[in-house]
């Protein structure tokens, strides 16, 4: 669930602790043109069916792996206490760009837009999900997705990934790619201090219309590898 202020966790993140990180904040100033700059070096994979996912939740890390190489190491936000994200052994078993959720989103009539649960939409109102780019599920209800990237868990157990970087995951995974998900990963000691983009969490929403239609499905930097 990606929702800039979510509905279902506001009591939940007022107790949250600032997770402690070596890794500093892009240069490049503040606020949301630097969120929107924000990038980080990838790499194609010699051989896609070598390619396995190691997630650090402690570390909020996402390391995409080609043996010992890896092809991409990202900050990803993951879930906030009481909705943890699954730990363990899994694989990624759908891929698709334009998903929505089912039970939150958008509810809207004419110009007006309101952020709810499709249990809660106004009585004549129509409705669409909350857009999860890039979508990469590896459990039943949980993936990898675009979403607003904060510096401390924040999600419904999703793994959120900054909207320049979810197009480059997408590409380097498929279905079949293998997922570990545990408390701390290796790397974390030798890739896990990356630069971060801004807190999301003072920057302002995109409007409504942005998730009602196909815009942030889009709201990426053209993807560029090395």
């Amino acid at each position: 669930m990606h929702f800039k202020t979510s509905l279902m966790l506001a009591a939940a993140l007022s107790a949250v602790v600032l997770m402690p990180s070596c890794s500093s904040t892009i240069s490049g100033g503040s606020g949301l043109a630097a969120y929107h700059a924000y990038d980080l070096p990838t790499k194609l994979p010699s051989n896609p069916n070598n390619v396995r996912v190691k997630v650090s939740v402690s570390k909020q890390r996402t390391y995409v792996m080609e043996g010992s190489n890896v092809l991409l190491a990202m900050p990803v936000s993951v879930g906030a206490p009481g909705s943890s994200t699954p730990t363990g052994s899994f694989t990624l078993f759908k891929k698709e760009h334009k998903h929505r959720a089912n039970t939150h989103g958008y509810a809207y009539n004419g110009s007006q837009v309101k952020q709810t649960f499709l249990a809660k939409r106004p009585s004549g109102w129509s409705f669409k999900g909350t857009p999860m780019p890039y979508w990469c599920e590896f459990k039943a209800n949980y993936g990898f997705h675009t979403g607003w990237i904060k510096h401390h868990p924040c999600t419904h157990g999703c793994i959120r990934m900054h909207e320049n970087l979810a197009p480059k995951f997408f590409r380097l995974v498929k279905v079949g790619t293998p997922v570990s998900i545990a408390y701390s990963q290796p790397e974390d000691a030798t890739y896990g201090n990356i630069p971060l983009p801004p807190d999301s969490g003072p920057l302002p929403d995109y409007a409504g219309t942005m998730y009602l239609g196909d815009g942030y499905f889009n709201q990426h930097k053209a993807p560029r590898y090395q």
